[in-house]
């Protein structure tokens, strides 16, 4: 069977797709739709940043268009989803449990995320929150702070903290909520009662499922990719060896010298692609952490956009500023926005917008920016959008204009 051969920005329709990022939605969010794009996703990173809204809550905006927030902690009370390291910290969709299970048995291999040190050197303490919880019940770290003005000690913020994150990547404890964002700790045998390692799949069978997943998160993926999106480690599963066995189909794009993997799941998708009949439509705002940019070098290659987040760059050394966001427009990302919300005054602020240099700007083009832009603004309550720079300063003048146009009665921000 001759295999597909794939122009870029096919491939690029065929991830798209494959991300629920190919068109608008085409009817409001409802509350099993959360659960099926994190599904599609295969996990959802999460982040605390909050300049906007934080990014797992952006991630499913993205996806979803306006949604009450209040559904992603619902489906983490409810047991439907749980936390863990997969690429990073992330919600999880809670049948996958056994894949990560393997991870919280062998913390020491998890590097920074757990402290064997720790866990020797004051096991006593750790033992003590554990024995706290179990009596307790769920917990927050708050709930251990000292409140008689005292400084030090173990019953102070750090340590508490520290033991609740080496039991819980150990497994011991999980999530059982969150309240204002603020995680709640409990025992695993209570959040997941129904689990027993007797269930625990073998590490070869983890492996494989691993690289399936990603690759059908992705869409398409080069060898290189797969490893990163669920942070999987040496020995890996070689994607040829599942081509063989029917798993994995293999594809080209023009101009790469070695193939990309598509799921077989993905068989239709792929002849869409192929066939160049994937119209990406949709124009929307990314998160930093989002599925799409999260790896620099795969968001390079794909979409040719050398994506960096620099909020923990020196401000001196930031080249387009602290929480930029990525700008997808119809396929292709065009550019990023540094973005900040004043809920107070009701002003979305455009503190710096850049596009990518050989963006070509129409009238349509801009429409769809500023339609995108609006739609976030408006979903963080803030339906005025004030534009503090643009690059080029010529786009910046345009789309203020697109944006008073679209809404008649508004002043220019």
């Amino acid at each position: 069977m001759t295999e597909p051969i794939l122009s870029l920005s096919a491939a690029r329709a065929l991830h798209l797709a494959a991300q629920g990022l190919l068109q608008p939605r085409r009817r409001k969010a409802r509350p099993p739709d959360l659960l099926a794009a994190i599904r599609q996703m295969g996990v959802l990173q999460i982040d605390t940043i909050h300049v906007v809204a934080r990014s797992p809550y952006l991630v499913l905006w993205s996806r979803l268009g306006d949604y009450p927030q209040a559904w992603l902690e619902q489906a983490l009370a409810g047991g439907e989803l749980f936390e863990y390291w997969a690429h990073e910290a992330c919600f999880v969709p809670i049948e996958d449990y056994g894949l990560y299970r393997h991870r919280m048995l062998d913390p020491e291999a998890m590097g920074w995320k757990y402290s064997a040190t720790w866990m020797k050197e004051r096991r006593a303490e750790v033992d003590a929150v554990l024995e706290h919880i179990r009596i307790n019940g769920p917990t927050r770290s708050s709930d251990f702070e000292r409140t008689d003005g005292q400084a030090g000690g173990w019953w102070s913020w750090k340590p508490e903290k520290r033991s609740l994150e080496v039991l819980f990547t150990t497994g011991a404890l999980m999530i059982a909520a969150r309240h204002n964002f603020q995680r709640i700790y409990d025992l695993a045998e209570r959040v997941l009662p129904h689990w027993d390692d007797s269930q625990l799949p073998h590490t070869d069978e983890v492996r494989r499922e691993l690289v399936l997943k990603a690759v059908k998160a992705m869409g398409c993926a080069r060898a290189g990719w797969i490893s990163d999106y669920f942070r999987t480690k040496p020995p890996r599963v070689d994607p040829e060896t599942l081509v063989e066995q029917g798993a994995l189909l293999r594809a080209w794009v023009d101009d790469w010298d070695d193939p990309i993997y598509v799921h077989s799941d993905h068989a239709a998708l792929l002849d869409s692609a192929a066939a160049g009949t994937l119209a990406p439509t949709l124009t929307t705002i990314l998160s930093p952490f989002d599925p799409v940019v999260w790896d620099r070098r795969r968001a390079l290659e794909l979409f040719n956009f050398d994506y960096r987040l620099e909020c923990y760059t020196p401000a001196d050394k930031r080249k387009y500023g602290y929480f930029t966001l990525p700008i997808l427009r119809r396929g292709a990302l065009v550019g990023r926005v540094d973005a900040k919300a004043h809920r107070r005054d009701g002003v979305f602020e455009l503190k710096s917008l850049v596009l990518e240099p050989a963006t070509r700007v129409s009238e349509r083009f801009t429409r769809d920016v500023a339609a995108a832009l609006q739609r976030l603004a408006d979903w963080h309550q803030c339906p005025h959008i004030q534009i503090t720079q643009a690059t080029p300063a010529s786009f910046g003048s345009q789309l203020q204009a697109a944006l008073s146009a679209a809404e008649p009665g508004k002043e220019a921000a």
